[in-house]
């Protein structure tokens, strides 16, 4: 269910941001050196800004901020920052402040914040290096084994040229030649080369013929496609080496605050009262819970 999926990954696409942002609290925005969160670096109407309102500001902002140099940055919050606070000032001394619809936004925006920050405390800062470490490990062992093929084609317009070029194959013809000779695909000029690919890759008969080939044979009969007729070799045969540690760590870390945020709102749920009055709502939230947390 399309409503479902999107209803239920809403808030924790924003949450993955968030804690991206957490983790580099305190440090300057170019990664430089670190603030004195305390520190007073302004006044503004008799109240003071600090470094930690401007690493506020500089997360909350990294939107509009990521155009600016980074050695540029702490100045630009600086600006926002009292621009921000001298149009408060004139909207509080205007009464702005007890409006009810501001007031119900000041609501929203107070639950807002203290979910990002018990996200943070219960989730994020929870998850070390070494949980994402074993998570990695655990799925690489469970890691079904799986080869990858080296392969070249040949590919032409009809089966008869392609039993042609298939004879002349077996009577010694290099591939390679024949490949930058005959082949009407985009990989002919490098000899058909196609590098490696593992199943699901190709379209189904080509990948069929291909892991069928023990390595240095070709197809003896041509393999036909949307394409065209192809015929196939095999260079090499390995299996398929998983990713490194760090190329995915973030997206494990990613899945792990997935699974730690739902686990949180399910057991907070069963001991909160929930009602819904609009049917059409009531039904979209009942059948987003129902849906499983992991695609």
């Amino acid at each position: 269910m399309k409503l479902a999926k999107k209803f239920r990954s809403v808030c924790f696409v924003s949450l993955i941001a968030l804690g991206a942002s957490f983790s580099s609290q305190g440090l300057a925005q170019d990664g430089s050196t670190s603030f004195d969160p305390d520190e007073q670096v302004a006044v503004v109407a008799g109240k003071a800004i600090t470094n930690r309102d401007l690493e506020f500001a500089l997360n909350d902002l990294q939107d509009q901020l990521g155009q600016v140099p980074p050695q540029q940055r702490r100045a630009a919050a600086l600006l926002a920052l009292i621009d921000i606070r001298l149009l408060a000032i004139t909207a509080d001394q205007q009464g702005l402040d007890e409006d009810g619809v501001f007031q119900q936004r000041l609501d929203f925006l107070r639950d807002r914040a203290l979910h990002n920050e018990y996200f943070n405390r219960q989730v994020v800062q929870g998850v070390t290096q070494e949980e994402v470490r074993a998570r990695y490990d655990a799925e690489i062992a469970n890691r079904p084994a799986e080869n990858e093929v080296n392969a070249r084609h040949i590919l032409v317009a009809t089966e008869q040229e392609a039993r042609e070029i298939i004879a002349e194959l077996e009577g010694g013809a290099d591939f390679v030649s024949l490949a930058q000779e005959r082949s009407t695909g985009p990989s002919g000029p490098q000899g058909g080369d196609l590098g490696y690919f593992t199943r699901g890759r190709m379209v189904p008969a080509f990948e069929n013929a291909a892991f069928a080939l023990t390595v240095g044979e070709f197809t003896r009969e041509p393999v036909q496609t949307q394409f065209g007729f192809h015929i196939i070799k095999v260079e090499d045969s390995r299996p398929v080496q998983p990713p490194p540690f760090e190329q995915v760590s973030s997206q494990i870390q990613s899945g792990i605050f997935r699974e730690k945020y739902a686990q949180l709102l399910q057991d907070i749920r069963v001991e909160t009262s929930i009602e819904i009055s609009d049917p059409d709502l009531k039904m979209a939230y009942e059948a987003a819970l129902e849906q499983p947390t992991a695609e």
